[in-house]
């Protein structure tokens, strides 16, 4: 009997490879590989009062040193020559913007990872709209990058991370999630 679509997702398994290892495994891109990064460095926390999607004027934005960051971030993935097949953003423009940066792929502004940092009764319906996005993907072997927030991250993983920090997941039939571990920012 089929389980019902409400049924928890199976639980995550974590490996905490060591960054070299996680490297390793993108270069290899021998399964399903999802990087969820934070945003680089955009001075504040939330939002401004005004804040409007699409209106970069009323967000927070990458700084000089953010936009530094996020270009880093991008040749950290060429010099490892790892084939990045996809990279979907949030549609905050500090994300957008990061993910231009990167110079990886095109990139595609993708709703299920806009931040829920001022309507966090959004968590659960976002977070479960990104592993239904992961299992789709399941059987595609290759690296796909998302660009969000630390909300966004957190919400699935439990980790807190940094501007410009990753956290990898190898996606598996089932909707079975392994959490790789994490990728420092490069430094510069």
């Amino acid at each position: 009997m089929a389980e019902p679509e409400s049924a928890e997702p199976p639980p995550i398994q974590v490996s905490n490879l060591s960054e070299a290892g996680i490297w390793v495994r993108l270069q290899q891109a021998e399964a399903s590989y999802v990087v969820l990064l934070r945003h680089a460095i955009a001075p504040g926390t939330g939002d401004p009062a005004n804040f409007r999607l699409g209106d970069c004027t009323t967000q927070r934005n990458l700084s000089e040193t953010g936009r530094q960051q996020a270009i880093r971030i991008g040749a950290a993935f060429r010099s490892r020559d790892i084939v990045v097949s996809r990279v979907l953003s949030s549609q905050w423009c500090r994300c957008l913007e990061t993910a231009d940066l990167l110079d990886l792929a095109p990139v595609e502004p993708f709703a299920p990872i806009n931040s829920f940092f001022q309507d966090r009764a959004m968590e659960a319906a976002q977070t479960s709209r990104l592993r239904q996005f992961l299992a789709e993907n399941a059987d595609d072997p290759g690296v796909i990058v998302m660009v969000t927030h630390q909300v966004n991250i957190t919400a699935i993983s439990d980790i807190v991370p940094r501007s410009g920090e990753s956290v990898v997941f190898q996606v598996g039939p089932g909707n079975q999630l392994e959490l790789l571990g994490r990728l420092s920012e490069p430094s510069g």
